[in-house]
């Protein structure tokens, strides 16, 4: 169906592609992955017929046709309807309408067999189209991506740039081309559109073409896999996770018979060396090197899987709670967020906060930040030093440094080698790191707060969609750091194989209130589906509200003894937390008083305050000292 053959393409002096060939057949569902710069968009492009090969050959039948959705199209505007919009799928379809509305005003004074005529052949063409069945399909498709019954008569003007980009998709889902070219569509969908995009690609009669970050994504709906890496363009069969497997044996069976050929043509070299001078050996030496000048070289295996090891400091260490909500109720106008839920983050936890798009879960994350006003309590733990991160707050970046100066400014500490490094996990390579702040994307400002987050030393992190403008290799360098880190976090986030990497606690929102799920992604989701499964052959019965966390099977009740061992410890944490801030608060009227200017022209008074402080820090000590102590023997005796 398409064929790229031998072909080059380079932008800008720089070769993308050289001397490289794809094929894509029809039913092919192919996954395009590979570096960020590596040119999988441009790729796109190309078979779009926007850009021109530097060389080779590009062929593709008239008769077939290519949508292609990518992320100009966040800025579309137009003030009709979504519904309207994404109608316009069926353009044909829409024409038709018009013309047999027009043939029946006409009608009214023409009684002619003709009209009669053309009014039989629309209504053929029109019922051959399904034009009949458009508009449910469209409002079908609308929903399933996430839009409601009544967004659907909504300008798409009233929009943000992420659900214009959904109206689009369906627009070019609806239209059916024989080749589909996706440029990261899961970027802008929560994880009920993604789910239903899945299904929706997986069923596609056409061909499909996929450049995607979300590894779980491609494992569902791609049948191959096409790798750009160092200008080729190299193909496996078989989903991402197969992929993986099938790359690893080939490395490795290539790398071998690189090494066996290296062996092979060391020992030719060295008896072409010895015996090339010596006559009765020469006929001999001159035949071995024809076959070494004739002899078709394996490469060696080249990777740009680049291992590198990041350590993000924690300089103290938090409370056992780090953060507390407490009957939270938060509303904007008469649209109803939560309502009198509660929650509690305990130290070590990883969490990831997931869920379709609307229900709150970046107000829940700005809450734990303490940025929202609510009804309740948000309280915030003892010892505990936060990092915010999201795409929208930007606004600390200071736009007249460059990127590498930014990050000196913000961790001073570290030497400029360790910063370029965390720079290069974030895409920012060679001279990239000079580049003006004023001048970067949204997306790079995106990268560089993040990198600045991972540099902060807090002992609590909050990241909301971290992974989003990362490719691959920079999401999962981002996986081992929140692996080793030893915080506390809460992350918003839609991609489901960095959530099952990092989290061991999932939360959702559902009616309003906070749930929580004590286990990893892949647990969580089996309790999900067998939850949902139960529903559904459950015999009707009058609704019993039933409080409580879900879990994944009972687990049995330790024995008394332990019980009020546990409870003992956790009472004497809560008294020792209590006095290291009674003293603490003790600390700071004692400094107040020593500001004062009466007490400081009072040398007496001031020897008396003196003692006082210096015996009140010496307890301070020795209450962080007990606590640490109690907090170790709790940790123990948890594990």
């Amino acid at each position: 169906m398409i064929d790229l053959t031998n072909f080059s393409f380079d932008f800008g002096g720089r070769y993308l592609y050289k001397d490289t060939n794809w094929n894509i057949k029809p039913g092919d569902r192919f996954g395009l992955i590979g570096k960020n710069g590596t040119g999988k968009s441009t790729l796109l492009r190309v078979m779009t017929g926007e850009y021109s090969l530097t060389s080779g050959i590009y062929s593709k039948p008239k008769d077939v046709t290519i949508g292609f959705l990518n992320q100009d199209l966040l800025s579309y505007e137009s003030n009709e309807s979504i519904l309207n919009v994404a109608l316009q799928a069926f353009s044909r379809v829409l024409e038709l309408e018009k013309d047999i509305a027009y043939i029946y005003e006409r009608m009214v004074d023409d009684h002619s067999d003709a009209i009669m005529q053309e009014l039989s052949n629309k209504q053929t063409e029109y019922e051959s189209l399904d034009g009949y069945s458009i508009h449910h399909k469209t409002e079908e498709v609308l929903e399933g991506l996430g839009f409601s019954t009544a967004d659907l008569q909504k300008p798409l003007s009233q929009f943000s740039g992420g659900w214009r980009m959904r109206v689009m998709l369906a627009k070019l889902l609806l239209q059916k081309p024989d080749l589909l070219l996706l440029d990261e569509p899961t970027n802008h969908l929560d994880l009920p559109s993604i789910e239903w995009l899945e299904e929706y690609v997986r069923n596609y009669e056409g061909s499909v073409v996929v450049v995607s970050h979300d590894r779980y994504f491609l494992d569902k709906v791609v049948n191959k896999i096409a790798e750009v890496a160092f200008q080729k363009i190299t193909v496996y069969p078989g989903n991402y996770e197969y992929y993986l497997e099938t790359k690893a044996e080939r490395d490795d069976l290539q790398q071998k018979a690189f090494d066996n050929q290296q062996n092979y043509i060391r020992q030719q070299e060295r008896f072409i060396e010895r015996f090339k001078a010596k006559a009765s050996k020469a006929t001999a030496a001159q035949s071995r090197q024809k076959l070494l000048d004739k002899l078709e070289r394996v490469d060696e295996v080249q990777t740009d899987d680049t291992k590198i090891n990041l350590q993000f400091k924690v300089t103290q260490q938090s409370g056992k709670v780090v953060s507390e909500l407490k009957d939270i109720t938060k509303r904007y106008g008469d649209n109803l967020i939560l309502n009198n839920t509660s929650g509690q983050i305990i130290k070590g936890d990883k969490i990831a906060l997931i869920g379709a798009n609307g229900r709150g879960k970046s107000t829940l994350l700005r809450i734990v930040a303490g940025q929202e006003k609510v009804e309740g309590q948000a309280i915030k733990g003892y010892n505990v030093r936060e990092a915010f991160y999201a795409q929208h707050q930007l606004e600390s970046l200071n736009v007249n440094y460059e990127i590498l100066e930014e990050l000196q400014h913000f961790a001073g500490d570290r030497k400029d080698q360790e910063l370029r490094t965390v720079l290069g996990c974030f895409l920012f390579t060679g001279d990239d790191v000079f580049k003006k702040i004023k001048v970067l994307s949204g997306g790079e400002k995106a990268r560089v707060a993040l990198a600045k987050t991972l540099l902060s030393e807090a002992n609590f992190l909050l990241l909301d969609e971290p992974t989003n403008h990362l490719d691959m290799q920079s999401i999962n360098i981002l996986i081992q750091s929140l692996q080793q880190y030893e915080g506390t976090f809460l992350v918003v986030s839609h991609d489901r194989h960095f959530v099952s990497q990092i989290a061991n606690k999932i939360w959702w929102i559902e009616n309003h209130e906070l749930k929580e799920y004590v286990g990893t992604y892949d647990e969580y989701e089996e309790w999900r589906k067998r939850r949902e499964a139960e529903e559904k052959v459950k015999p009707a019965a009058p609704a019993v509200k039933i409080e409580g966390k879900p879990k994944v099977e009972t687990v049995a009740r330790p024995d008394a003894n332990k019980d009020a061992e546990h409870k003992k410890l956790n009472k004497e944490l809560a008294t020792a937390e209590a006095q290291v801030a009674k003293l603490n608060q003790q600390k700071e009227q004692l400094e107040n008083e020593m500001a004062k200017p009466e007490n400081v022209s009072n040398a007496d008074k001031m020897a008396t305050l003196q003692k006082e402080y210096n015996a009140l820090t010496t307890q301070i000590a020795a209450a962080d000292k007990q606590y640490e102590a109690i907090f170790e023997q709790l940790l123990a005796f948890e594990e």
